[in-house]
């Protein structure tokens, strides 16, 4: 009895401890980028987009013809339009319309409090959105990158505008990626569980309704999933997971011998790409 008056102070201090481990969630430098596509000759325009609760996303207006198809760009955690250079490079000659962004709290784009794979899927909206104010006719397709990914599958299973998605390194839990980090870093399971809950009451974060495994059967365009055979940062088993649970509109190419962030650098990469776009993106 004498020590209950210890009790609170030490649900104030877990609190705390929930509170420091949930910002250390997120994290890392806010990096705009250093190189565009001008560094390749190719020509652009800087584009401000609308997005949600009075955000704004930064992006590269990349124009070919409008009765071409579009293709979205979005890249992963941490990151910013840089990163999608080398397909903007690629892509850019095929003569597809391209429109890479910054989701809110990367790169150029408006600061938010809790970025998560759902922040990105609504900075997907915004941008779709935005592509289809251009040109209502819009064949649309998406690319995106590690999170990226994640937040474009969750897209194609809410909008029937999307005709085709890849995604290269795509998570298809934010739990499952999370306990992977965490358990990487010998964090107890009790304290995962609190800090999930504790994250879910501080910033509203529904990660049921957030995660792409669960908007990937719904989707009706066509989804070719992209996944490092030695991926360390999103495991191979979510590659494998995503495509389960569509096996009629999804398919699974392991890229051998390739990690996160290298996919794009097999011999066999682009044939890959440009297969599945001619095919899907008439």
């Amino acid at each position: 009895m004498e020590l209950l008056w210890l009790i609170p102070i030490i649900f104030v201090l877990y609190i705390v401890l929930l509170d420091y481990l949930s910002k250390r969630a997120y994290t890392y430098e806010k990096k705009a980028h250093r190189k565009s596509p001008a560094n390749f000759n190719i020509p652009f325009k800087e584009v401000r987009i609308p997005a949600k609760d009075n955000g704004e996303l930064y992006g590269w207006w990349i124009p070919a013809k409008p009765e071409m198809p579009t293709l979205l760009l979005i890249h992963g955690w941490s990151r910013n339009v840089e990163r999608v250079l080398p397909y903007i490079r690629y892509l850019h000659p095929l003569g597809y319309n391209l429109l890479a962004i910054d989701v809110r709290n990367h790169g150029s784009s408006s600061a938010i409090e809790a970025p998560t794979v759902g922040t990105f899927t609504e900075d997907a909206f915004a941008a779709i959105n935005y592509l289809v104010e251009q040109n209502p006719s819009i064949t649309l397709g998406l690319i995106g990158l590690s999170l990226g990914g994640g937040a474009s599958i969750a897209a194609a299973g809410q909008d029937k505008r999307i005709q085709a998605t890849i995604t290269v390194g795509a998570i298809s839990h934010p739990v499952a990626l999370m306990k992977e980090h965490f358990a990487q870093r010998n964090i107890p399971n009790f304290l995962v569980a609190s800090l999930f809950l504790y994250m879910r009451l501080r910033f509203g974060i529904d990660y049921e309704r957030i995660a792409p495994v669960n908007h990937i059967p719904n989707a009706d365009g066509k989804l070719l999933i992209v996944h490092g055979e030695n991926d360390e940062t999103v495991p191979l088993a979510q590659g494998h997971q995503l495509a389960a649970a569509n096996s009629t509109h999804a398919r699974l190419w392991v890229v051998p011998a390739k990690g996160h962030s290298d996919c794009h650098l097999h011999p066999e990469f682009w044939s890959h790409v440009d297969d599945f776009l001619a095919k899907t993106l008439k």
